[in-house]
């Protein structure tokens, strides 16, 4: 049986240019939502027709769920794609946002937006791996905890690709 084609999406990988040091902003989802309803999160979603291409995708879920306007972030490039088990293949754009900056989120999909230093996240020692039984399978994905927060799934697997492209070639 042929696997079904997955839905194209796109996410900003935020970073946030602070005097101490580059943060990554993350959004934490609500609760009521159908998809990863409660899951920390880029801003990000699903291609629309009128999208140009990922980065349009990126720039405009960015600003629909938390006000960032799309002309303050500065496109460095993207990550690998990344499919999900839920089936969407991600593509994750990488920005430079340079403070200061709006932030409205919208009430319908984000609880909170937050920061985490780039330094924590990309930071090996923080990658745990772990594992649960779904749909007869085990599967393996990272959690990258973070004060109080669960930092995992498709999030954490994409900051985990981030963390190896920043990493020194002799590392």
């Amino acid at each position: 049986m042929p696997s079904k084609t997955p839905t194209q999406a796109a996410v900003l990988v935020p970073l946030i240019r602070r005097p101490e040091g580059l943060q990554v902003m993350l959004t934490q989802r609500t609760a009521h939502l159908t998809d990863h309803a409660g899951q920390i999160s880029f801003p990000g979603g699903r291609a629309e027709p009128e999208d140009r291409d990922a980065v349009a995708t990126a720039l405009r879920e960015a600003e629909e769920e938390v006000g960032l306007p799309p002309d303050l972030v500065q496109v460095l490039g993207r990550l690998d794609n990344y499919v999900t088990s839920t089936g969407y293949e991600v593509a994750p754009v990488v920005g430079l946002i340079q403070p200061p900056f709006p932030v409205t989120p919208d009430p319908h999909e984000v609880a909170e937006v937050f920061e985490v230093p780039l330094a924590f996240l990309v930071d090996p020692r923080n990658h745990e791996r772990h594992s649960r039984e779904w749909q007869g399978r085990t599967r393996f994905f990272y959690v990258l905890p973070y004060q109080d927060r669960y930092i995992w799934g498709a999030t954490a697997g994409m900051l985990v690709n981030l963390a190896h492209l920043l990493q020194p070639a002799d590392a």
